[in-house]
């Protein structure tokens, strides 16, 4: 069924051709006499058009949706210019231009041509000089301004879309609107000129008019000297006045659309809310106007007749605002009673934090900035240093009191389950003996959370006397921030998830897009690159070096899909690294395992759909750990860290047979070592 248009959107479909007649018409005009009726006629549609412009600026919110203003009022200048030709003709050579004309001679000034010239050269000083002078200069300042600004919006535009905040659409649009506004001021600056020279105009038709008419009426009506000047002065006066009625309302208009930079709603909206958001302004005017209606000698009424109405005006606000607080309050606690009955208020109930840190209300001091605490600053410092050393990016930490907990008592959750536990008395410091101080300390026995260390708590006072006598004296705050690195550390395999993994690669993607292509999601997915990155920060192995992992994965990753097996060829390419976190001076002192048992262990490797695992004898695997603890022991005693050295054929198993009975044991493979490291072995591991 065909959809039925009214007359008027027929009409608007050429809108083109009215507007290009328009101004012909109007050109038109200054040359071709019209007669009194089609004047009376144009004459109030010139005020007809001021009255709706006014009104359109008046209800618009942004200078921009009303861009055509500047070309309106060229047109509307050029209108009202013809009208002032074509009205002159009729006055000069008629004596007679209409009745609107005569109307406003005789009815709006009372028909004294002396008042109707006094008002009409007010009306003309209010235009030029207030109102067209003001909308000028803000047109001018605020193109100066717009022009000077677009550099650093379009900036703001760049940064904004760089960091994803907006689409490359929305950087369009906003881009051009930028581009709009510019013109739109520019063009405004220009077309306020219009105005001020209609005003001008004006000035010199009027003077025309009266001598022209006044020699007119002597010289060629044989009119005497009052009756020309009555006769033509009340015309010209009438016609000016018609004339500059719409002037001055579209002047007005120029005003309103130009000083609109700073609005969100229309002006009627903007000046009800603004002027009357504060009752007590009314209530202190009425007490001004009050004591002015008492003052001897001033008129009392209007005075005290205006104080009434102010005070009432601020009870009805005062009013108002207490009603509406009482609503607003009302309508709260309605939205919480409806969160709480709402059956999707259960869903946030399963939201897990992925890192929690719960305090007992003693140590709220740390977190609290006001009394000094500056455990925020360590935490955003502990995030800095693991994306530094592992290359991980911590997720926020959630730092919550515990009434439920003892007043010293700390616990680190990870995804709500607690993984470790202190205890930090604030008001004393942790001594610990590094084993070369045999001097006794007094304190409260205790034991370092990060490392299991044993420790005392020591009044402040004892503090020097403890870092004179050679033991290491930390504060409550280090205490926590050493024990809280370190649980991040020992769990980043299982901080780091997909959704982590995936912000990994796009940063990668920014500047290695090919290398991200090729591996994803054509040889391995998401998944299996985190478990890769998992296996490499279980065993405290940097992931920071993400080209280096993805281009070796890309390598080996048509070879096998074991993850495991792909995990051990990233060890081999991060030889380099590896080698100066275990071997900082090219010299690293370990435990090797004898032939026999990488033999016995590599014959022993079960492949399964799940994995692979190793099948040692019971009693095999019994020798193992008490060779092992043995060896270690003699390895640590010598002040070396807890390290084995195999071969790259077995370094993964024999990491899995040992990872639950040493599991701070560091397990190397020769391919893992640079050639020119040199190995210290300082004991061999056998059955």
């Amino acid at each position: 069924m065909a959809i039925q248009t009214s007359p008027f959107a027929r009409i608007l479909k050429y809108s083109d051709i009215l507007i290009a007649l328009a101004i012909i018409t109007i050109v038109v005009m200054m040359i071709i006499p019209l007669p009194p009726l089609l004047l009376d006629l144009f004459l109030s549609l010139n005020i007809t058009l001021g009255l709706v412009i006014v009104m359109v600026a008046v209800y618009t919110v942004n200078p921009l949706d009303f861009s055509v203003f500047p070309s309106l009022l060229l047109i509307t200048t050029l209108f009202r210019l013809a009208l002032n030709v074509s009205s002159t003709r009729l006055i000069l050579l008629d004596g007679y231009a209409g009745d609107v004309i005569l109307a406003f001679g005789n009815f709006v000034v009372g028909g004294n041509a002396v008042i109707g010239f006094i008002i009409f050269v007010v009306l003309i000083i209010i235009q030029f000089i207030v109102i067209t002078k003001g909308a000028e200069r803000v047109a001018e300042v605020a193109a100066r301004f717009t022009l000077d600004a677009m550099p650093g919006k379009q900036m703001s535009i760049d940064a904004d879309l760089n960091a994803g905040l907006i689409t490359d659409a929305e950087a369009r649009q906003r881009r051009k609107n930028i581009q709009q506004e510019a013109d739109f001021y520019g063009a405004m600056d220009g077309a306020s000129k219009f105005v001020k020279g209609d005003a001008i105009a004006a000035i010199i038709i009027i003077i025309i008019n009266i001598v022209g008419g006044f020699v007119i009426g002597m010289w060629q009506r044989n009119m005497d000297v009052l009756q020309a000047l009555q006769n033509y002065t009340l015309l010209t006066v009438g016609e000016g006045l018609v004339n500059q009625i719409p002037a001055l309302l579209i002047s007005t208009a120029t005003g309103i659309v130009v000083t609109r930079a700073a609005s969100e709603s229309n002006l009627g909206h903007d000046l009800s809310s603004q002027i009357f958001a504060n009752s007590r302004v009314f209530f202190i005017v009425a007490g001004v106007l009050a004591l002015l209606g008492v003052v001897p000698g001033l008129p009392g009424i209007p005075f005290l007749v205006l104080a009434a109405i102010l005070f009432s005006i601020g009870y009805v606000l005062h009013r108002n605002v207490k009603t509406k607080a009482a609503a607003e309050v009302n309508n709260q606690e309605e939205k919480e009673k409806e969160e709480v009955r709402k059956p999707e208020n259960i869903v946030s109930l399963l939201q897990v934090d992925p890192m929690e840190l719960e305090i007992g209300y003693s140590l709220i001091p740390m977190v609290d900035v006001g009394q000094g605490g500056d455990l925020l600053d360590r935490v955003v410092m502990i995030r800095r240093q693991c994306a530094l050393e592992l290359g991980l990016v911590v997720p926020t930490i959630r730092i919550r009191d515990n009434i439920q907990l003892k007043p010293n008592v700390y616990i680190i959750k990870l995804r709500g389950i607690e993984i470790a536990k202190g205890e930090l008395l604030l008001d004393h410091y942790l001594a610990m003996n590094p084993g070369t101080v045999f001097e006794e300390m007094s304190g409260v026995q205790t034991v370092e959370p990060a490392f299991g260390l044993p420790a005392l708590w020591i009044q402040e006072t004892e503090r020097e006397k403890a870092e004179l006598a050679g033991y290491t004296v930390v504060d409550p705050v280090s205490v926590l921030a050493t024990h809280l690195t370190e649980v991040i550390k020992n769990f980043s395999f299982e901080i780091l998830g997909r959704q982590e993994v995936q912000t990994l690669i796009d940063g990668v993607k920014q500047n290695n897009a090919a290398l991200v292509e090729e591996l994803v999601p054509n040889l391995l997915s998401i998944g299996e690159i985190q478990k890769v990155l998992a296996n490499l920060l279980r065993e405290r192995i940097s992931i920071r070096d993400m080209v280096t992992i993805l281009s070796t994965l890309c390598d080996y990753a048509g070879l096998s899909k074991d993850t495991e097996v792909l995990s051990e060829y990233v060890r081999h390419s991060l030889a380099r690294q590896i080698s100066r976190q275990h071997a900082p001076s090219n010299t690293l002192a370990c435990l090797t395992i004898d032939p026999q048992l990488e033999n016995k262990i590599s014959s022993s490797v079960q492949r399964t759909e799940r994995g692979s695992f190793v099948a040692l004898d019971p009693k095999e695997m019994q020798s193992l750990v008490k060779n092992l603890n043995t060896e270690l022991m003699k390895l640590t005693n010598m002040g070396y860290p807890p390290l084995v050295l195999v071969s790259p054929a077995v370094r993964l198993y024999f990491r899995k047979l040992t990872e639950r009975v040493a599991p701070t044991l560091t397990v190397l493979s020769y391919a893992e070592l640079e050639p020119k490291v040199e190995i210290q072995a300082l004991g061999m591991v056998k059955l």
